[in-house]
């Protein structure tokens, strides 16, 4: 039996499994805190020592009679694919890491790099919500957002390598400054850690919310995921935080829809922990802006992979890479 493993790296956690070539079965689950402040050094350890435990976990289950084909690694990026190279990561602060060749270094397997965001759509697109569709886009929203677009089953890369960039489009001109650089990227507004900064400042500008009792007067311990809880509760400071972002990210998919014409957007990411709060005004903000045969045309969905489609698509993308095929 031949498999291949998965490496989806984000800013937050890191997520590795095998899977079967045909990706019908997963093994070897593992999910780790990326260490991202002691540098790539550090990380790409521990991305070793995880493909490793995998394997292990997967030959426990399936037998010693398996062929690991290699591994496919999806990371933030822009990323040089052909090289393997990570030219820069906002949220890790890599710049230039040639992170294939030394993941390959590491475990003495073939490996590939791509987009974790590409990847995290690719994986959708294979075995997850938008199996058979042809124009797909991709959202990943955690630490930042991420996209991808797939085209009757292959990665759209664009010119230099770092086609959909969601998160670094301009959605506001003289608005808050992005990790990246730039003012008013659509990241600065809808990201996890910008859903809780929102919040923050509101509270410290004086609005009533539950959220300070959720962290124990903490704010510095306020995230997206404490914002959702009290969204869910009827916090109206929190609602009002979730309607702003669906209303954020419904300008930049109404441009995608305009641009792209999808079959699919998939939405992945900590923020779908938010669930219908935030995805019935994203579509309605969509409907609003966009034009009504496109909107007609497009499913706005949540992943089916959750938390997996990163390592989906990395082992995809590994297929494509290699063999020509998902």
């Amino acid at each position: 039996m031949r498999l291949i493993v998965g490496v989806d790296l984000g800013g937050t956690t890191i997520v590795v499994g095998t899977l079967t070539e045909d990706g019908s079965t997963l093994y070897g689950l593992i999910e780790e805190p990326t260490p991202g402040a002691l540098g790539p050094e550090k990380v790409i350890a521990l991305i070793g020592a995880m493909i490793h435990r995998s394997i292990e976990a997967t030959r426990s289950e399936c037998g010693d009679d398996v062929e690991i084909a290699g591994v496919g690694i999806g990371a933030p990026g822009p990323l040089d694919t052909a090289r393997g190279v990570v030219i820069v990561t906002p949220n890790l602060g890599w710049r230039d890491v040639p992170l294939r060749d030394l993941v390959a270094t590491a475990t003495g397997l073939e490996a590939t790099l791509d987009n974790d965001a590409n990847c995290a759509t690719l994986g959708e697109w294979w075995r997850g919500a938008a199996q058979g569709a042809h124009v797909v886009v991709g959202m990943t929203i955690g630490t930042g957002i991420g996209g991808g677009i797939v085209l009757d089953g292959e990665i759209f890369h664009g010119a230099s390598d770092v086609a959909a960039e969601i998160g670094h489009m301009t959605i506001d001109v003289t608005g808050r400054r992005c990790k990246c650089g730039n003012y008013g990227c659509l990241e600065a507004y809808a990201s996890g850690p910008a859903i809780a900064a929102r919040a923050v400042e509101e509270i410290e500008a004086g609005t009533a919310s539950a959220i300070p009792a959720l962290v124990g007067g903490s704010l510095d311990q306020v995230t997206a995921r404490i914002v959702y809880q009290a969204a869910h509760a009827g916090d109206a400071l929190a609602l009002e935080i979730v309607r702003d972002t669906a209303r954020f990210l419904g300008a930049g998919v109404a441009n995608l829809v305009n641009i792209l014409n999808p079959d699919v957007i998939i939405v992945t990411g900590g923020v779908t922990r938010a669930g219908n709060l935030l995805l019935d005004p994203l579509r309605i903000e969509v409907a609003r802006r966009a034009f009504k045969p496109a909107v007609q045309a497009c499913r706005i969905v949540p992943g089916g992979l959750p938390g997996t489609a990163g390592v989906y698509g990395a082992v995809a993308s590994f297929k494509v890479q290699r063999w020509g095929r998902a």
